[in-house]
């Protein structure tokens, strides 16, 4: 039996927008917090590119244990 593969999540830019306002932290504070530079939050908010590999996973682990749900449309904590 092999392991189950575990789909991991494509983050856009409005989802990674909203989840550094819905922990209150600016692009600098996030990106110290996820050790990458604040050029790159800034690039994926502006959907210049997309986190992947560790950075997608580590999004998603910050995201569940934060309560942090994304709804299209809908804004975050009055964000």
């Amino acid at each position: 039996m092999q392991p189950e593969k575990r789909r991991r999540k494509q983050w856009s830019s409005d989802e990674i927008r909203a989840l550094r306002q819905h922990l209150n932290l600016t692009q600098t504070k996030l990106a110290q917090e996820l050790g990458t530079r604040q050029q790159t939050i800034s690039e994926w908010e502006q959907g210049m590119y997309r986190p992947r590999g560790a950075s997608a996973t580590l999004l998603s682990i910050v995201a569940e244990r934060s309560g942090f749900s994304y709804t299209t449309g809908q804004k975050q904590d009055g964000a």
